[in-house]
């Protein structure tokens, strides 16, 4: 059997390329794995606010609480602060500008970026792809 390297063995959840392609749909894979983005306005997430948590779709974890998202107006979720120790980031110059863009921090899946237009209290807006996101709906437990 040939070898399968691990895209980010520094990370905590470290898969080969083809377990991330089995576990994931197309359009997460090239967004989690490959750092793509989705069309603005696509994702259904973008526009939901009932409270919950917003986990990675790679690996499940928590990374927004639906109290810190807002509407940004830009067609992808938004948010102004991440869960602690969730998320990491890392300078990205794909494009004609240097953005910050954002990680799972147990996966190294790609979110999306951040940008320093947000609201109160951070003044940050963490740019999410919403096929980056599963939503975790709070129980009424």
């Amino acid at each position: 059997m040939a070898s399968s390297k691990s895209t980010q063995s520094s990370f905590p959840v470290s898969k080969t390329e083809a377990q991330w392609q089995a576990e994931l749909s197309p359009e997460q894979y090239r967004v989690l794995r490959k750092h793509g983005t989705e069309r603005a306005g696509t994702s259904p997430l973008d526009k939901k606010y009932d409270p919950g948590t917003y986990v990675c779709a790679g690996c499940g974890q928590p990374l927004f609480t639906s109290d810190t998202k807002f509407n940004s107006g830009t067609g992808w979720p938004s948010f102004y602060d991440p869960i602690a120790g969730s998320v990491e980031t890392s300078v990205d110059r794909s494009l004609f500008m240097v953005r910050t863009e954002v990680h799972c921090s147990r996966c190294g899946g790609h979110l999306g970026h951040v940008f320093p237009d947000g609201p109160k209290p951070t003044g940050l807006r963490y740019c999410i792809n919403g096929v980056s996101l599963d939503f975790d709906s709070e129980s009424e437990a």
